[in-house]
């Protein structure tokens, strides 16, 4: 019954703590720190509300500290993933038909409990599973989530109001039904955000959910899960699951209550997921909705009339924040000859004074990369690189697994614009630089367009206003996220809906009210007061 519109206005970002020396909020993180280093988690899956253990147990352990062990995760196999639709689809009827705003109060209640007393540990748990250093996550597993939460309540109350025009005698609204079916959430290591909202997105639209996170990734995902059963969300609901992709694939993107699927993943995955959709097309009750971000291969360029200072902090963060394993991060950048070696001499000074060790020492700058897959990919890379004779490492290029799985930030240059490092996702803390002649900016934005089937994010960093014009013109679609004088990181709910195209994904920008109508079925009724009783129009009249 619905007694009341509940309106749920524009909420404000959540603000970023600064873990400054003496801050309370830094104390706290470092003695929650300790605590999950004490004491080893037993991580269930978790289906129609149940706490499912396996026996099948994979370590947890932080890839900066890998001897250490975190915990355990139970591996589910089939007739897990058979169980988690099972208990979504069991759900699904009582989830739909709850009052809007009881559904909306779980995800408010998450979020309050994220930015109060789960803070440290959703940034604990992300620090030390992901390694990421403290303001990384909490600018991820605190601020972005709770966004994510908070903005997608809004966005979604706002939609519900959108209602079509009455004729007299006759009403019509809209209905925003949840898709007839379950939604498959699968998402990536690197944001404990993404994880978090690519399931809850679509719940909150009254659609189940099965979500399948990183196995690199579970240690935070585990501790979200726990917060939304806190705060209230119902058995069945989202089916937190840990099993082999191919599996997962085979049994939910064959099942004929496949709705859709929110993914966050590399493209040849996406890419294998929409082929087997549409093979399976025959199979389904409906047309699934599919919303992925994929890759990129992000970048930079500078104009002549860039300021040096600038352009090389830019880069600096753009690139190595969080060792480069952002979707979004710096990985290409094109520098005029007239400014090259001053960014270039500025840029490695900098990047020479960045410390690299465990996230538990809030001076370190570079933590570990995820795992020994990733490094074993990004040190290929950089071997390739020292064999190429047009392409000269300016700082960095060693890489050591002893410990953990550490990548020195390094900068690469190139005398090939279309060299490997230029064109392929690293996703590491590697950049390679092209230095162009400044006169020839039209054959650099060429380059920029050309380059990489990607379009991610990407900056222009110039002083000049007709070239930052020229640029956001001429570089329209290479780039879903495009940053004027910044790094092409660092998008903000609310603020830059986040979203690429081309090989990079569907471009339904997640933090927006575009994702949440891929996560709604409209339904116009029509109501007709006095309904006619003759079939005849008064045109047949004679006379």
């Amino acid at each position: 019954m619905n007694l009341g519109y509940f309106h749920y206005p524009m909420p404000a970002n959540e603000p970023v703590l600064s873990y400054a020396p003496g801050s309370p909020e830094r104390a706290t993180l470092k003695k929650v720190l300790a605590e999950l280093k004490k004491k080893q988690v037993d991580v269930p899956m978790y289906i129609g509300g149940r706490a499912v253990r396996t026996g099948n147990k994979v370590e947890l352990n932080p890839p900066h500290e890998k001897a250490h062990v975190l915990g355990y995760f139970h591996m589910g196999e089939q007739k897990h993933v058979t169980q988690a639709i099972e208990a979504a689809l069991k759900a699904k009827e009582a989830w739909a038909n709850m009052p809007w705003e009881d559904r909306a109060h779980i995800f408010l209640k998450a979020a309050d409990l994220i930015a109060t007393k789960y803070r440290p540990y959703m940034n604990g748990t992300t620090m030390l599973g992901q390694s990421k250093n403290a303001y990384q996550a909490e600018i991820d597993s605190a601020c972005e989530l709770i966004d994510f939460l908070r903005y997608n309540v809004h966005y979604l109350s706002e939609i519900y109001k959108q209602q079509p025009a009455s004729a007299p005698g006759v009403h019509n609204r809209t209905e925003w039904r949840p898709l007839e079916g379950f939604v498959l959430a699968v998402t990536p290591f690197n944001f404990t955000a993404i994880a978090g909202n690519l399931p809850t997105s679509a719940a909150m639209c009254g659609n189940v959910v099965v979500w399948k996170p990183a196995d690199t990734q579970v240690y935070a995902a585990q501790m979200f899960m726990r917060i939304m059963k806190e705060a209230g969300l119902p058995d069945g609901v989202i089916n937190l699951i840990y099993v082999d992709g191919q599996v997962l694939g085979d049994t939910c993107l064959s099942h004929p209550d496949f709705a859709g699927i929110h993914f966050t993943g590399s493209t040849k995955v996406f890419n294998n997921i929409w082929q087997t959709i549409g093979a399976n097309l025959p199979v389904y009750k409906s047309y699934p909705r599919i919303v992925g971000e994929t890759g990129g291969k992000d970048f930079v360029l500078v104009h002549k009339s860039a300021d040096v200072d600038a352009t090389v902090v830019a880069l600096a963060r753009g690139a190595f924040e969080y060792q480069g394993q952002k979707c979004s991060a710096a990985s290409r950048a094109y520098i005029p000859g007239n400014i090259a070696e001053e960014v270039k001499r500025k840029l490695v000074a900098m990047v020479q004074t960045m410390k690299m060790g465990s996230v538990e020492d809030f001076s370190n700058f570079i933590n570990a990369v995820i795992d020994e897959r990733s490094f074993d990919k990004i040190k290929g890379y950089i071997e390739k690189v020292k064999k190429d004779k047009k392409a000269t490492i300016l700082t960095g290029g060693n890489c050591s697994k002893k410990e953990g799985y550490f990548v020195e930030p390094t900068i690469i240059e190139t005398k090939d614009p279309k060299s490997l490092t230029m064109c392929e996702e690293i996703f590491g803390p590697v950049l390679t630089i092209y230095v162009y002649n400044a006169d020839n900016f039209e054959g650099a934005m060429n380059l920029v367009d050309t380059t990489s089937p990607y379009a991610l994010t990407g900056s222009i960093i110039a002083q000049d206003r007709e070239a930052i014009t020229l640029a956001t013109s001429r570089l329209r679609n290479a780039a879903g996220n495009f940053y004027v004088n910044d790094k092409p990181t660092g998008a903000v709910v609310g603020q830059q809906p986040f979203g690429g195209a081309r090989a990079s994904g569907t471009n339904d920008k997640a933090g927006s009210m575009l994702n949440i109508y891929r996560w709604l079925s409209a339904r116009t009724i029509k109501e007709t007061f006095n309904p006619p009783t003759d079939y005849k129009y008064p045109f047949h009249m004679e006379s």
